[in-house]
């Protein structure tokens, strides 16, 4: 809260209205698993195909979202998408029980939610440019606040009523949008306003090939953060049937991702201490994720419990709590005029892993529970490491290059 009062009422606004959102959102993403295992009675490899095609609209809506930044305008693209999710959800209750139309919907939400996320994204880079990297954690740990109050009723709303949370997930989602609709009208007048940002750092005609060569900025990464979204999709796809099948109260479920909310908030701490000893450069802090990671995964594997669990989440949340901001803060500093292209292609690909994660994970765990489904997310976690290490070692020797090319040009013009 002290770090909250150097900032001007906008951001604290800001803030705000997307602890509301997280909130709402939190209501509903944990239980779709246990919807359609559940309420539906279907299988949980039917659960991961659902994901799958959330997942799918999810990847759409990021790349075309990045895409239609500049040509839309932040305004129209954010408040236009968030109405639409609104509209999707609270539509959801009524349709669900008809399995194509349910698909077909979730598709929907999926894309509709995903298309306003590069461009909250790059509005906070591109406004608020000199403190991005602080705004980033500080946005991160907000909504997570919201996620540990919105998983906490995500369990009992569970008993009580699938569709109250679904319903309630859309108002939350109704009010961003009016939010919106106002706030972006309030900051966009003046002289040194977001338009006139936008406006000035619109691109200058690049093609999408040519800021797709360009590797070094997202690729890795990307790929990197598509392999821990495929491992990650054990929570749902396996911790949460396991509970079921163990006859635990679905409660138990909700209190895991209550604890993952409420350790993004006190210990930012020990995570700061984290990134001065041992990751002090963005890169450094996506390796010691996977491997954060990589150690909660490895725990599920070793401890079939739910003490294992609460672990898993521990460490996994560890993980989470550096990779989260350090992604759009390096894309936002790398990604110059055209960081919301990249901020929608990174997003796309990452998603990506919660398109194969939960079907495959779902076929996993029909098979053979939850100990193929914890191989796969120990190995995936893996390679995420050795990516982030490639991404690593890429941009040091391009930093590098850069140096040398300023020296020799700063030499040249002595001479």
């Amino acid at each position: 809260m002290r770090i909250l009062t150097q900032y001007p009422k906008e951001i604290k606004v800001f803030l705000a209205a997307s602890l509301i959102n997280a909130i709402g959102s939190a209501l509903m993403w944990p239980l779709v698993t246990m919807f359609v295992f559940d309420e539906l009675g279907r299988s949980m490899t039917d659960a991961g195909f659902v994901i799958l095609i959330q997942s799918i609209g999810g990847i759409a809506g990021q790349l075309l979202g990045g895409a239609l930044y500049h040509k839309v305008g932040v305004k129209k693209l954010i408040i236009g998408a968030l109405a639409l999710n609104a509209a999707g959800l609270l539509l959801l209750p009524v349709l669900s029980h008809n399995w194509p139309v349910f698909i077909a919907m979730m598709g929907l939400i999926g894309l509709f939610n995903a298309l306003s996320m590069p461009a909250i994204q790059a509005f906070i880079g591109f406004r608020f440019a000199d403190q991005r990297g602080e705004l980033f954690n500080i946005v991160y740990v907000a909504n997570n606040i919201g996620v540990a109050i919105g998983t906490a009723l995500s369990g009992f709303l569970a008993d009580i009523s699938y569709s109250l949370s679904f319903s309630m997930n859309g108002v939350t989602s109704a009010v961003f949008a009016i939010f919106f609709l106002f706030y972006l009208k309030q900051v966009g007048t003046g002289s040194d306003t977001a338009a006139v940002k936008m406006k000035r750092l619109s691109p200058q005609n690049e093609s999408a090939w040519a800021l797709l060569l360009d590797v070094r900025v997202y690729l890795f990464m990307a790929v990197g953060a598509m392999l821990l979204n495929l491992g990650n999709s054990i929570w749902n796809t396996g911790v949460s049937p396991f509970i079921i099948s163990e006859g635990l109260p679905k409660q138990m479920f909700g209190y895991l991702w209550t604890l993952n909310g409420v350790l993004i908030f006190v210990a930012q701490p020990l995570i700061g201490l984290i990134k001065r000893l041992a990751a002090q450069t963005i890169t450094a802090q996506l390796t010691a994720s996977a491997l954060f990671y990589l150690s909660g995964y490895a725990a599920i594997l070793m401890f079939h419990s739910f003490p294992g669990m609460v672990l898993a989440m521990v460490l996994t949340t560890f993980g989470e709590m550096l990779i989260a901001p350090a992604i759009p803060a390096f894309l936002s500093e790398n990604g110059g005029k055209q960081a919301p292209f990249y901020l929608g292609l990174a997003g796309g690909i990452g998603s990506a892993g919660r398109v194969l994660g939960p079907y495959m994970m779902g076929h996993l765990y029909d098979i053979g529970q939850l100990t193929p489904v914890a191989w796969l997310a120990v190995i995936t976690a893996t390679a995420s490491a050795l990516f982030f290490v490639i991404h690593s070692l890429v941009n040091q020797r391009w930093m590098k290059n850069q140096a040398a090319a300023t020296q020799k040009k700063a030499v040249t013009a002595t001479h």
